[in-house]
């Protein structure tokens, strides 16, 4: 009796285990968990650990904005990732539709921000330098998991860009200005300031049509 308990909770593990790694239909992973392949950023700030991209440290100030970015540019597409941020008022996020600003550490184009009063913000890094829009924080928090693990989404189509966190919606805006490039790479961010670390995981991409957005 013993041994078949056994074999069922390893074959019930087991079974996890695999669901993890099959992929959502039409995605495809941006990041496998154990090497960068693909993306480029300073090594002595981001490192793989435990199956994530880690961006920062604990020990010192960060001394300015640091951005590990995919080698791909993306036009409409469904981005999906888990983060984690730890340390007191760490601040990060994901760019997207953005472009590294030649001969500079910065990263031009919007960010889906986390961290600090902006949880959950679109925000323009380098052009606007502003929030565009954001969630009400006070409604975020009942969803948000502090120090732990969460789900981000990111859906891009055309002109409208709206964002997920935990499956609650935070962001739908549009567009107006019609110079605004629709198309950019991703990267992800750790932002200057006090000693922290973004985390970051499950990241994976559908590339969309135009007419194939939901």
């Amino acid at each position: 009796m013993l041994n078949c308990l056994v074999l069922a909770v390893t074959i019930v593990f087991a079974t996890s285990v695999f669901a993890e790694e099959i992929p959502e239909p039409g995605f495809e992973s941006l990041f496998d968990g154990k090497v960068t392949t693909g993306w480029e950023g300073d090594a002595t700030v981001f490192r793989v650990e435990q199956n994530s991209v880690v961006g920062g440290q604990l020990q010192e100030k960060i001394p300015h904005n640091y951005f590990l970015a995919h080698e791909k540019s993306f036009d409409d597409f469904d981005l999906r990732l888990q983060f984690k941020l730890i340390g007191d008022n760490t601040n990060a996020g994901i760019q997207i539709r953005s472009e590294r600003i030649p001969d500079h550490h910065e990263m031009i184009g919007y960010q889906a921000d986390l961290g600090q009063q902006y949880w959950g913000c679109l925000y323009d890094e380098s052009r606007r330098r502003k929030v565009l829009t954001g969630p009400d924080q006070d409604e975020l928090a009942k969803v948000l998991k502090r120090n732990d693990w969460n789900d981000y989404r990111v859906l891009c189509e055309g002109p409208r860009i709206q964002l997920w966190i935990n499956g609650m919606q935070t962001v739908d805006y549009t567009e107006a200005d019609k110079e605004i490039p629709l198309s950019g790479r991703i990267a992800l961010q750790i932002h200057g300031g006090p000693p922290g670390e973004a985390w970051y995981r499950s990241v994976r991409i559908k590339r969309l049509q135009p007419d194939t957005a939901k």
